[in-house]
């Protein structure tokens, strides 16, 4: 990061002392040429070396050590206040612990903490902040005897104004994002070409989705996900495009924007989450509405959107107006052809699969189903909270039936859907 980026952020009686720090962000640290611990392509988070501490003033402290240098910025996000560390790139796994805000510290003043795959080639760190405060200094150190970085950081309080002066806005933190691209409109079906499925593994990176027995969300789902793909191929007449084809984080807006960009004729979410009663077991076929079906659906709609927080981004406030226009467009044309998706898929799942939700088809808002000119649907494949639903996702020919049940809908639909569009352009 430039001292010209620095200034919108760093307080003015430090803004000299930060100039030499600014080329240390940009650039990379020399490393050791025979470092004692070893170097790796990647280099390695080092929690026992790591530490979050409360400073005198209400601040606060962060050591966070490192197998090697490697290139680094900070930045700050406000809506709630976050501190965002981007590191190309640093294995975090060490990091996955119950609770690693705890593990760090504990400090007051950090009220979660969060740590992954951003994107190929860079990885991210999450502070959540109790309050707002202003970076006092930030540097990266290197021990030449052993190759090691520590990057420590000083904190304190700051006014909520001046906070917010300082704050990127949530869409920068999406700078590191490869799928800015114009966005194409998506192609009316008229059964005379391949039909274009945009298949979206939940979660990633940063953001692993639910968890159980050492299992995660977004590790299933992006295995689930190629497998169906792979069906989608051996099928014949289908194109795919994965949102992820790998374990990085990938925000609710370039989800969508990746589906369009594809000129995408479905978008297909999938997911696997747990609920803390644990009672829901399933498939569930999820469409968008401004409504919830019920409460357990609200909850999953809202726990899904917040995923974005997790990567230093909240596009919450965008949400209204585009269910405004979605709402307005979906009703005319897109919402028939949804429902009718929708119906193709439990009628599928059903009928291959043998076993569903109580109610498998239900609505809430997802903001990930917000393309007014896509047909999409969210397929919960099971609950991760339910021991027969997470036995059925680890058994390949569970996947194997639930994979061709998902093409055999796709297949029904894209003939239905070719069919209605010729009627309505008589």
């Amino acid at each position: 990061m430039g001292a010209g980026g620095l200034k919108g952020w760093i307080r003015s009686g430090i803004a000299a002392a930060l100039a030499a720090v600014a080329l240390a962000m940009a650039l990379p640290q020399p490393v050791a040429a025979q470092p004692a611990d070893g170097l790796s392509a990647l280099a390695r988070f080092l929690p026992d070396a790591s530490a979050l501490r409360d400073a005198g003033n209400g601040g606060l402290s962060v050591e966070l050590a490192l197998t090697q240098p490697v290139p680094w910025r900070v930045r700050l996000i406000d809506g709630p206040p976050r501190l965002l560390l981007d590191f190309s790139e640093v294995d975090f796994s060490a990091l996955r612990l119950p609770d690693p805000a705890a593990a760090l510290g504990p400090a007051r003043a950090v009220q979660a903490v969060r740590a992954g795959a951003l994107q190929p080639g860079w990885s991210r760190l999450v502070l959540e902040l109790a309050g707002p405060m202003g970076v006092d200094s930030a540097e990266m150190r290197t021990d030449t005897a052993t190759g090691r970085a520590v990057v420590r950081l000083a904190l304190s309080p700051v006014t909520p104004e001046a906070f917010a002066a300082s704050a990127e806005s949530p869409q920068a933190a999406l700078g590191l994002d490869p799928g800015r691209l114009p966005a194409q409109q998506a192609r009316p079906q008229a059964g005379d070409r391949r039909l274009v499925v945009v298949l979206d593994p939940g979660h990633g990176g940063i953001d692993p989705g639910a968890e159980r027995d050492g299992l995660r969300e977004s590790d299933l789902m992006l295995s689930f996900a190629r497998e169906l793909r792979e069906a989608l191929l051996r099928a014949g007449g289908f194109d795919v495009v994965l949102t992820r084809d790998e374990d990085v984080f990938v925000s609710l807006e370039a989800r969508v924007r990746i589906a369009r960009t594809a000129g995408a004729d479905v978008f297909l979410s999938l997911h696997a989450d747990a609920l803390p009663d644990g009672g829901a077991s399933g498939a569930t076929v999820y469409i968008l509405s401004d409504e919830a079906t019920d409460a357990a659906a609200a909850a999953l709609a809202e726990r899904h959107d917040r995923a974005d927080l997790l990567g230093g981004v909240d596009l919450r406030d965008q949400d209204d107006l585009i269910a405004e226009v979605l709402i307005s467009i979906a009703r005319t044309e897109t919402a028939p052809r949804i429902d009718a998706l929708a119906d193709a898929l439990v009628g599928a799942i059903t009928a291959g699969v043998g076993r569903m939700h109580r109610r498998p088809r239900q609505a809430a808002g997802f903001s990930v189903l917000k393309a007014p000119d896509i047909p999409s649907v969210l397929l919960e494949l099971g609950f991760m909270s339910s021991p027969r639903d997470l036995a059925d996702l680890q058994d390949p020919e569970w996947r194997a039936r639930m994979a061709e049940a998902i093409v055999s809908a796709l297949q029904a639909w894209a003939l239905e859907d070719a069919s209605a569009a010729a009627l309505r352009r008589r």
